[in-house]
């Protein structure tokens, strides 16, 4: 898995101050997308097990920091990989909050329980959803470039037949 970024602080991938990872590799192809170098699986750097555990170093040391994100790409191209770099994470900050980023919709993540993508998802406080559509493009979205996509509440999600979307706490 490479990684073609990495913000150790950021407002604009989630909720609070997040860092946030670039996972390369994307076979989306979305028309209009902004990072259309990230659908190459090999653009970047290679994210070796010192690396991770530098971000995670990092991020640790940080008590600004609201929780991770990881986007792309699309993480769950490399699912496999990236639910363990999360488990590495945990390892130091148990319960750190991670939103995540996909072109997948959250129907088509859990159509089969069981598989990385789904155990992935399950490693995940939020999921932004669903296909860049440069037709449904607003900027005034928060989080997300078109209306077809969905910020998503996973935990709440899992446990019902809706999804249930997120909403931000109240202050």
């Amino acid at each position: 898995m490479n990684i073609c970024g990495y913000y150790p602080e950021s407002i604009n991938e989630g909720d609070g101050m997040r860092a946030v990872i670039f996972l390369s590799g994307c076979r989306h192809r979305c028309p209009g997308c902004f990072n259309p170098e990230t659908w190459n699986f090999n653009f970047g750097d290679v994210f070796t097990p010192e690396r991770q555990q530098e971000i995670i170093g990092e991020i640790a040391a940080n008590p600004l920091l609201d929780g991770l994100t990881l986007a792309g790409g699309d993480p769950f191209f490399s699912a496999g990989e990236a639910a363990g770099f999360i488990n590495e994470l945990r390892s130091t900050l148990p319960g750190f909050p991670v939103w995540i980023y996909s072109g997948y919709t959250y129907e088509e993540i859990t159509a089969i329980p069981g598989s990385p993508e789904y155990q992935l998802l399950q490693q995940c406080q939020v999921l932004i959803d669903g296909r860049f559509v440069e037709d449904l493009k607003d900027t005034t979205l928060p989080y997300r470039g078109s209306t077809n996509q969905r910020i998503i509440d996973v935990a709440a999600s899992l446990t019902g037949p809706e999804v249930v979307l997120w909403q931000p706490s109240a202050l």
